[in-house]
């Protein structure tokens, strides 16, 4: 667990859910900047409230609510109330998602999630099983019940993404942007420069950027730098040395952007990566954090209070956000 205060967060592998990430963090002042994520976040709120904007409104996710957000999809994260927020969270890749909706669903296209938020502590439940499951070393509880968990969030809240548009012009220059940016992480162009080498305006460049990737150019980055120096860390570079590759001018300057969108800091993401069987630091919970048991009794309690059988409903075949419950705007 990383952490000072009142915060705490454990971001790690199992090694037998391979490409999964784990989460667990109770979080009081941590903003989440814009950013995304290449795999899908299914994130189970047990205490508090988190506030996360995605889709052009603020969303709640309280407890017993479930915070679900597509790959590559902009959005941030910040309590909801005083006291902050606790949840658990899974992150199942693309081709996982895929393989279960092909196999347990009738969802055609590629699947994901249709409403950003999904009351159903039945299916936060699950969550936190497999957590729980993952930090014992119970390998076939954990990867039983997050495809259980996936199956079901599915069947309740899936639908076929998008497809993409047609590429228009804006969509064409934002693409080759995107691609200069990628190519020069390290020292990227001004906005000016960028868009002078690509023959349009800076403001031009800015609104198609935006257009295209819900956010500018400079966020973009950002938030490229941070998935890249992820996958430098879990390569075993070290920190100092994966901030300068990716662009960042130090190892703080890259510590407070890491943690501001993965959550905690690189040097405790890389070590809990280098340790994923380790049964003894994966036991390490710090006092005051929740402990296994009392999630346990917490979601027992609520299931008789409010029970939530396992669905059998039918697969939703398409979806939009105008079917989801309408959020208070922040």
């Amino acid at each position: 667990m990383a952490g000072s205060g009142q915060e705490r967060a454990r971001h790690w592998q199992y090694a037998e859910l391979p490409g999964v990430d784990l989460l667990r963090a109770r979080y009081v002042e941590k903003i989440f900047v814009r950013h995304t994520h290449e795999n899908f976040v299914i994130a189970a709120v047990t205490e508090g409230v988190e506030v996360f904007h995605h889709g052009g409104a603020d969303q709640y996710a309280g407890p017993g609510s479930l915070a679900l957000v597509n790959p590559d999809t902009p959005h941030t994260g910040r309590a909801g109330v005083p006291e902050g927020w606790r949840y658990g969270a899974v992150y199942p890749s693309p081709d996982m998602v895929a393989e279960i909706a092909a196999e347990t669903t009738t969802l055609r296209g590629t699947p994901g999630f249709t409403c950003p938020v999904l009351d159903d502590p039945y299916a936060a439940g699950l969550v936190n099983q497999v957590l729980r499951a993952a930090e014992e070393g119970n390998a076939l509880a954990a990867d039983t019940l997050l495809r259980v968990a996936v199956t079901r969030l599915l069947r309740l809240n899936g639908g076929p993404l998008p497809q993409r548009a047609v590429r228009t012009a804006g969509a064409r220059l934002a693409a080759r942007a995107r691609g200069v940016l990628e190519e020069r992480m390290a020292e990227p162009p001004t906005l000016e420069r960028l868009a002078v080498d690509l023959g349009t305006s800076s403001f031009a460049l800015l609104r198609a950027f935006r257009d295209a990737y819900g956010m500018p150019p400079h966020t973009w980055l950002t938030d490229a730098r941070v998935r890249r120096a992820r996958h430098l860390l879990d390569a075993g570079s070290a920190p100092a040395e994966v901030a300068v590759a990716v662009g960042f001018t130090d190892q703080p300057h890259l510590n407070r952007h890491f943690g501001r969108i993965v959550g905690v800091p690189p040097g405790a993401y890389q070590r809990e990566r280098k340790n994923v069987q380790d049964a003894e630091g994966g036991l390490l919970v710090p006092s005051g954090a929740w402990h296994n048991r009392q999630l346990s009794q917490t979601y027992a309690v609520k299931k008789a209070e409010n029970p939530t059988p396992p669905s059998s409903a039918t697969p939703l075949e398409s979806g939009s956000p105008s079917d989801c419950p309408v959020s208070p705007s922040g």
